[in-house]
């Protein structure tokens, strides 16, 4: 866009469009652009005047909004798409001449200010500012100021602020009134603004007829530019540089450097404050700006004034790497400066545990305590996130002895880990441990106990147990309760916890492990742990000493005849079966009293250490006595020599076995099929530890009754043999009759006299017919001590029965005798002599006997019309002769089954009964031949 006189033949100023795209065709008059429109500014209705400014400003495109500025103090404004002639044409008055008043003030400067669809047009005379609102149609003139300005020194800042050059000064117009102003000397012939920069060309007061060209950086109040120039004709800002054209037709381009060339300058000049104002204005990234700031402070620090360095550091923070500041300061020894860089590191979030660490160290070693608490206790970061790494605040506050600091973060924090830790390691307070465990969640209270129990049953044992019933019953019981079927499991969640999960923490606190399991399986009847809870309940009832192995305990030192005159270098013992209970030993003849270990012998105290194969070991003896080793040791052997040992249980044992065979009978009742524990393992453990009642309980119930007899054949136990027998050997009760013949052969071959329990087991031999007496007497006769007098009325009564049994053996073989020779009389009869029917009646129907008639040798008759068509045999006798064929048959199938014959045979006590039965059934005889 052009605004210009033309040449003849049409003369007059013009406003021509070019297109610089499109070049002139070849052999035209002139070589250039192509001319797109070109339109006349002055005609009939706009009177022609000299043109003082021009501003083009494109709306919306291709509308344009051309105004151009005339010295009769009027503008012409042309709207609209210039290209197609398709304008409109607008006049504003701004400082007309009035008649006979005033003169028209030039038109000296135009500018554009934008500000959202509103669009406001400065204009600038040598009388007056004034302002337009071009959106409306009839634009009305608003004054900002009675004062204007000679031609060019007229612009617009960035922030579309009018700018306007007086000589005494530059002053920045508003859209409502004057604003700042700026006091230059000289007087001002060009004003023009570049990239925030105020280009301003003056004379020169030193130097006449040259002038001046100052370029200000007003933010930084700084003159960055300061060269003479000759008569200037007009100054333009465009393509990133400043055009310069003189009267002399020369053009100077003044281009700006770039920000690292402006920087080396400043920083060699130590103008640090004007860099960082510099870069900030050109709105450079964040690491630049800090770049500047770092070798700002370098700088100061260099200086030793490390207060104001610190506060250029500070403003590094997110860009310059901490260690470089801090290892600065830690050379330096500048606690207090590291101290609040630290803080605000962690304000900022950008600290590590490692800056925690530090800061923490640096709080302790100042011994601020006030703030170590605003850090500790302080508002917390974004989104409730701690500002410091909490681990490391807690092991530093730990390390220093801040316990109630590290309490507080931990808690803060929610780590009960280390909350808990600080409780139970630091502060010994384990009854708010246990409170605050409680408190917690289930799944976090279960992994709690898992680990710090061990520590918490140790100083706190009942709260400690109640807390982990409460855990895993779900209930708040305290003590075992009838709780019965309310308490079972069917109303447990199944996220409990198994008390299983914390049999370790019991380690050293047996009792209370016991007490625990105790309460758990009287509260949850049907666990689905049933059986480790029994297993390691079962296991506590039956140890020997039931507490924690605490070398520490008294109970467990050797008791001291004289503590001041034995030597304390032989404290240790040495005991094989490691009985703790009270020893009562036969030695030669005396009374040796083993109350904790001490025994006295043929008159002489010692200390016993144990026995190995019978021998009771001394160490000491009692002050005056003669060392041990002078003593015979044939002598010695005579007067230590144990015979008998008899283990007297303490109270608790006994307590305790009670308490385990009540468990196993618990655990595997009358209605059970299965036991809730394992049978093998209590099997193991009740031998072990010689526990009688559990083993005869065990082997009952499993039903081992040979097992219950061998106990009381190894205790000698006679009257518990009789019993058992009594119980477990009814048949008719389900029980084993052979356990009489067990016990019989026991007594036999015992070699004890124990003539009344034999005596006994004789009646139920004889009255169940367990054993022949043949049998009975064999066995007997191998014990020594039994005399004749024990059986002589048992033999008795067996001969006598046995006679008896005879007698009727030889009248029943008699009388088959009788009736085989009556039977066989009759065959021959029927053989040879004719067999006469007299019967007037039929046998079926009972009529009359009428012909046709059959008749059969057992003497039956019926009709043939009642015989149907069966006229073989006689109805009335055939199921009976069916019978006898039926068995006679089988027996000869059976002839040769020799394995049935010896089954039986093995199987029977009376295995002659058995070949006497299969010779009656001919099954011995020779089979006939086949044909």
């Amino acid at each position: 866009m052009s605004l210009g006189e033309d040449e003849a033949p049409a003369t007059g100023f013009y406003l021509k469009m070019w297109d610089l795209d499109k070049m002139q065709a070849e052999g035209s008059s002139t070589t250039g652009p192509a001319c797109v429109r070109s339109i006349r500014v002055f005609d009939s209705k706009y009177p022609e005047a000299q043109i003082t400014s021009f501003l083009v400003y494109e709306e919306a495109p291709p509308i344009l909004l051309v105004c151009i500025g005339l010295d009769s103090g009027e503008i012409y404004c042309i709207r609209g798409d210039i290209a197609r002639n398709r304008v409109t044409r607008l006049r504003l008055a701004v400082d007309p001449a009035v008649d006979g008043q005033k003169p028209a003030s030039p038109v000296t400067g135009l500018g554009f200010r934008v500000e959202g669809q509103i669009l406001q047009l400065f204009a600038v005379t040598t009388a007056s500012i004034n302002l337009f609102d071009m959106h409306k149609q009839s634009p009305q003139k608003n004054v900002i100021d009675q004062i204007g300005t000679e031609g060019r020194c007229v612009a617009m800042s960035d922030n579309q602020d009018l700018v306007v050059g007086r000589p005494e000064a530059v002053y920045f117009y508003e859209v409502d009134g004057r604003g700042p102003c700026w006091a230059f000397e000289g007087s001002k012939q060009f004003v023009a603004w570049f990239r925030g920069y105020l280009v301003v060309v003056s004379a020169d007061p030193r130097k006449p007829n040259k002038n001046v060209l100052n370029i200000y950086d007003l933010k930084n109040k700084l003159v960055v530019c300061n060269i003479s120039v000759g008569d200037v004709a007009h100054i333009l800002c465009e393509w990133g540089t400043i055009i310069l054209l003189t009267q002399d037709q020369q053009i100077s381009c003044i281009a700006e450097k770039d920000m690292g060339s402006k920087l080396d300058m400043l920083f060699r000049k130590s103008l640090y404050t004007v860099a960082i104002n510099l870069v900030q204005s050109n709105h450079a990234d964040a690491a630049a700006t800090a770049e500047v700031m770092r070798k700002y402070g370098d700088y100061l620090y260099g200086k030793q004034n490390y207060d104001e360095a610190m506060a250029q550091y500070i403003r590094t923070i997110g860009q310059l790497e901490p260690s470089y500041v801090i290892q600065k300061f830690l050379d330096a020894q500048r606690i207090h400066n590291l101290t609040y860089y630290l803080e605000k590191l962690h304000e900022k979030g950008l600290a590590t545990a490692d800056h925690t660490t530090l800061l923490l160290n640096c709080y302790t070693k100042l011994k601020d305590v006030s703030k170590l608490d605003d850090f500790i206790k302080g508002e917390e970061g974004k989104e409730g996130e701690p500002r410091f790494d909490v681990e490391t605040a807690v092991r530093v506050c730990r390390a220093a002895g801040y316990y109630q600091h590290a309490l507080f973060v931990a808690m803060r924090a929610g780590e009960h880990e280390w909350y808990l830790k600080i409780l139970l390691e630091d502060l010994k307070r384990y009854e708010e441990a246990l409170q605050y465990i409680t408190g917690l969640s289930l799944y976090e209270s279960t992994v709690t106990l898992k680990q710090y129990g061990k520590v918490l049953v140790e100083h706190k044992p009942a709260e400690t147990t109640a807390a982990l019933l409460k855990l895993c019953t779900n209930t708040g019981a305290t003590t075992p309760t009838s709780a019965g079927s309310s308490s079972s499991s069917g109303r447990l969640s199944s996220l409990l916890p198994s008390p299983v999960e914390f049999v370790h923490v019991f380690i050293d606190q047996p009792k209370w492990l016991m007490v625990f399991l105790e309460q758990y399986i009287d509260t949850v009847k049907d666990s689905p742990h049933h059986m480790e809870l029994y297993n390691t309940l079962l296991e506590l009832y039956l140890s020997e000493e039931l507490r924690a192995p605490d070398l520490s305990d008294e109970s467990y030192q050797v008791e001291e005849p004289d503590s001041q005159t034995e030597d304390k270098d032989s404290d240790e013992l040495i005991n094989e079966d490691n009985h703790h209970g009270n020893l009562i030993l036969a030695a030669g003849g005396q009374v040796i009293a083993a109350g904790g270990q001490v025994i006295a012998a043929g008159g002489q105290v010692i200390k016993a250490v144990g026995r190995i194969g019978g021998l009771v070991l001394p160490i000491h003896r009692s002050k005056g006595q003669e060392s041990v080793t002078d003593i015979n040791p044939v002598e010695e052997e005579k007067a230590y020599k144990v015979e008998k040992i008899e283990v007297v249980p303490t109270e608790d044992q006994i307590e305790r076995r009670a308490k385990a065979l009540a468990l196993l009978k618990l655990g595997w009742g009358s209605h059970e099929q299965a036991p809730r524990y394992d049978v093998d393992l209590a099997l193991v453990m009740c031998q072990m530890h010689k526990f009688r009642d559990g083993l005869l309980f065990l082997y009952e119930k499993m039903k081992l009754y040979k097992e219950v007899l061998a106990v009381f054949m190894k205790d000698h136990d006679y009257q518990g043999l009789i019993s058992t027998c009594k119980r477990l050997g009814e048949s008719a009760r389900g029980g084993d009759p052979s356990l009489w013949n067990d016990v019989l052969s026991y007594f036999g071959e015992h070699g004890e006299n124990c003539s009344d329990e034999v005596r006994e087991v004789l009646v139920h031999i004889e009255r169940d017919n367990l054993l022949p007496p043949l049998i009975v007497l064999q066995k007997l006769s191998k014990n020594p001590k039994l005399t004749l007098a024990v059986v002589k009325d048992y033999v008795a009564r067996q001969l006598q029965q046995e006679t008896r049994l005879i007698e009727e053996d030889r009248k029943a073989f008699e009388k088959y005798q009788e009736e085989t020779a009556t039977m066989r009389t009759e065959v021959r009869e029927l053989r040879s002599h004719a067999r006469i029917f007299q019967l007037s009646k039929c046998t079926a129907c009972t009529s009359a006997l009428d012909l046709p008639a059959v008749h059969f040798l057992c003497m039956h008759s019926f009709h043939q019309r009642c015989l149907g068509d069966n006229e073989k045999e006689c109805p009335l006798c055939a199921p009976t002769n069916r019978h006898v064929l039926d068995v006679k048959r089988s027996l000869e199938t059976n002839v040769n089954d020799h394995d049935t014959f010896f089954q039986l045979l093995r199987n029977s006590d009376d295995g002659f009964s058995v070949i006497a039965e299969y010779f009656g059934r001919g099954i011995l005889n020779k089979a006939p031949q086949q044909l």
